[in-house]
């Protein structure tokens, strides 16, 4: 296993904006090494419209800090995209496996 991609860990985040709106957003927490490996380019056809969830599991090194509701943002190739983690497993002492969905 070669963690040779760089994405970005975020997490939610609130506050308000220059006239007290309520803002949601997401903020940075750290830029990390990862293995990204996609497992499946599922479809479903719902009220006629073609349906695609991307999955992938991120294995990242170790930290504290990772929870389900994160997000992941991954470059490659020139192409951006934004995964959701829905699940933190632990298959080894010095790794974690985060459980992700591509969102829109």
């Amino acid at each position: 296993m070669t963690l040779n991609h760089r994405i970005t860990l975020q997490r939610p985040a609130s506050g308000e904006d220059a006239l007290g709106q309520p803002v949601v957003g997401w903020v940075d927490v750290a830029p990390l090494w990862a293995d990204v490996r996609h497992l499946s380019g599922a479809q479903a056809i719902k009220a006629d419209a073609a349906l695609s969830k991307v999955r992938a599991s991120i294995r990242v090194r170790v930290r504290g800090d990772l929870a389900a509701g994160m997000r992941v943002v991954h470059t490659a190739a020139g192409r951006t995209t934004t995964y959701e983690v829905q699940a933190v497993l632990r298959p080894s002492a010095d790794m974690v496996d985060l459980v992700c969905e591509a969102v829109s």
